[in-house]
């Protein structure tokens, strides 16, 4: 399979802390994709196995949220043939440094029309029941984004600020970029540039786990749809004393490795050089 970078997405990355990357998905694999969509939210799941946390149900939950799923490939095999690709999990080690990379969680994204935001944050800042507490996503959308469509959203170079904690509100925020500008300000930022991605649907963003970013509500009059993997290193392994309310309950007894059931390893690479950038 033909590597996703080029020398100048790798340049763009270490640059920006987020790259864009085109045609990542075929048209057949999107509309495969946001056909599951209503499934998964209904709770029809093919697998027969719910996701880790299923944050919308249909039926359940307010209309003007936005509905997020989290591993969404334990209950669907799309999903599953998409976050779990090689060629993305190579990606995100070289682009992290890593010997290669493990599934940590995916995400399953919807943004109707009206939906509200999610805040700004840094995905790094909710790793430390992983050792090393480090994340590198890949973003992908199966729909034309747009600024006022709720698409995501990233502060250039926000990489190179310290790690700051877990926001104070995630999902529908009154100000979705209320931490993000107190992070700017200890990081001496007093203009952080905020870019919108706008891009064809099948194209992938790769994103750096200390890169602030979210999005704002969706003001068009199109679906926004996302499928997101996020990656860890290869090497990682589970905190000794930090517990994830969610995904602690995979530790083993008495082992600090991540089971491969469900922290799979989908991506080695021999061919990193360099250091991460942290």
């Amino acid at each position: 399979m033909k590597p996703l970078l080029t020398e100048e997405h790798i340049q763009a990355f270490h640059r920006d802390g987020f790259v864009i990357v085109d045609n990542v998905l075929d048209a057949a694999t999107i509309e495969a994709a946001r056909d599951r969509f209503p499934l998964l939210f209904r709770g029809e799941f093919e697998t027969g196995i719910q996701p880790d946390e299923w944050n919308w149900r249909e039926g359940r939950d307010s209309p003007d949220l936005t509905r997020q799923i989290c591993n969404g490939w334990k209950a669907d095999s799309l999903i599953a043939s998409i976050v779990l690709r090689p060629d993305i999990g190579e990606a995100c080690a070289k682009l992290r440094g890593w010997p290669g990379a493990r599934i940590n969680q995916d995400n399953v994204i919807w943004k109707p029309p009206g939906t509200k935001a999610l805040g700004f944050h840094q995905d790094d800042a909710y790793q430390n029941w992983i050792v090393p507490n480090e994340m590198m996503t890949c973003w992908i959308t199966l729909d034309d984004t747009s600024a006022d469509q709720g698409t995501i959203e990233y502060v250039r170079g926000s990489h190179l600020w310290q790690l700051s904690g877990p926001i104070e509100r995630f999902h529908a925020p009154d100000d979705p970029l209320s931490d993000m500008k107190q992070a700017a300000e200890s990081a001496g930022v007093p203009n952080p540039e905020i870019v919108p991605i706008e891009v064809p649907a099948g194209s992938a963003v790769f994103h750096h786990g200390k890169t602030w970013h979210g999005s704002r509500s969706n003001k068009g009059i199109g679906h926004r749809r996302s499928v997101i993997s996020h990656c860890m290193s290869s090497e990682a392994r589970h905190h000794e004393t930090n517990r994830h309310p969610v995904y602690s309950r995979y530790k083993r007894p008495g082992s600090l490795e991540l089971d491969e059931a469900f922290f799979p390893v989908f991506a080695t690479s021999n061919y990193i050089e360099g250091k991460s950038i942290r």
